[in-house]
């Protein structure tokens, strides 16, 4: 199941906080790395070629989304892959799918075998299996496949949360069973709620297969965020050290650099490209609602820091007029500002924890992003 041409080497530690490299077949990974996400096949407002001027080493697909439209097979016959298809040469993680099922069907029957579900988009049936989702993301051509999990809400009772940890790890050895193309590695998920014993539980099965990275599952779905915090700093350091930790669908500025702090590696989020198409820049002053009547004549850029293309070229003014008239080049411009944050943020990070001044970057970061008038 292992390939020879994924590996993780962990090259420095700053208290729990880690930085080091992911090798894959399109491309070398600097962690702690934050992915854009590009659920159908591209990350939203933004060309391939604004993607590849803003510099991610990887972003990340929805197998769910890509399975309902165009097709897995499409994209295969098309592209021979999602990165030809989309013209994407750099590195791909692929989501199983199980969350979007889960959140976004009305009607799903959960069972051992899979999940039966009614698509979004047109009503018609579907079933996906763990043998089902690793065909889809193996066809996808993806570099780093998600193991097919359940996904309690939070809130759940011990009983849900220990059937949804029982499902999940049933469906880990089924997915394992599946080849994988050369190049692909397969990721396990550890769930288990707010539960430790059972996170625990639920991955020291998982070690037990032939699983690349870990991820952590489950979080972010409806607990309060200092739950999430506090369960972070109490379990992520019991995690293998030897491979990538990563924290899926989370999060804010400040929860990424709380992961970063337990020692976690990988993140992803709409929230930037979600948001700036509903006109919330992401700066380091905080959160900036662009549509507000005091920009209507603001010269400034959207963050004086910032260093962006959007933020050397346009005003607050300029970008709220486009807002104000539904012109799309404003989601565009926003969302531009805000995925450079977001990889200027992890570099800062990365380098903060090379040069072993980790807590600083994080008091200087909190000061800027929560204190500032």
């Amino acid at each position: 199941m292992q390939n020879k041409t994924f590996h993780f080497t962990l090259s420095s530690q700053d208290g729990k906080a880690r930085a080091g490299e992911i090798v894959t077949a399109h491309g070398n990974i600097q962690t702690p790395v934050f992915m854009p996400v590009g659920t159908r096949a591209t990350v939203k407002t933004l060309t391939q070629h604004q993607l590849l001027e803003l510099d991610p080493a990887i972003i990340l697909g929805n197998t769910y989304h890509l399975y309902l439209r165009p097709g897995h097979e499409l994209i295969e016959r098309v592209g021979d892959g999602l990165h030809g298809f989309m013209a994407w040469p750099r590195a791909i993680l692929t989501d199983s799918g199980g969350y979007q099922i889960f959140s976004l069907s009305d009607l799903n029957k959960i069972s051992d075998e899979g999940v039966k579900f009614q698509s979004h988009i047109d009503g018609s049936f579907h079933m996906i299996t763990p043998e089902r989702s690793m065909e889809i993301q193996r066809a996808l051509g993806s570099d780093i496949v998600m193991a097919f999990d359940q996904c309690p809400p939070l809130p759940s009772t011990p009983e849900a949360l220990e059937v949804a940890v029982d499902r999940t790890l049933l469906w880990a050895n089924r997915c394992c069973q599946v080849k994988l193309k050369p190049h692909q590695a397969l990721f396990g998920i550890i769930q288990g709620g707010l539960n430790l014993d059972l996170r625990h539980r639920c991955m020291e099965a998982l070690l037990k297969l032939p699983f690349a990275g870990f991820a952590l599952g489950g979080l972010s779905v409806g607990e309060k965020n200092q739950e999430m915090v506090d369960f972070l700093n109490s379990f992520v350091e019991h995690m293998p050290k030897d491979r990538p930790r990563y924290l899926m669908g989370v999060g804010t500025p400040l929860d990424i650099i709380h992961g970063v702090r337990s020692g976690l590696d990988m993140f992803d989020c709409v929230l930037p490209t979600r948001n700036a198409r509903n006109g919330q820049a992401i700066t380091k002053g905080g959160p900036l609602s662009i549509k507000r009547e005091e920009f209507k004549e603001d010269r400034r850029p959207i963050d004086p820091l910032c260093h962006c293309q959007v933020c050397k070229v346009h005003s607050r003014a300029y970008i709220r007029h486009l807002f104000m008239v539904n012109e799309y080049t404003a989601g565009t411009l926003l969302t531009y500002h805000n995925i450079h944050f977001y990889l200027q943020m992890m570099r800062d990070i990365r380098l903060s924890i090379q040069e072993k001044r980790f807590d600083d970057y994080c008091q200087e970061f909190y000061k800027s992003y929560i204190c500032t008038p």
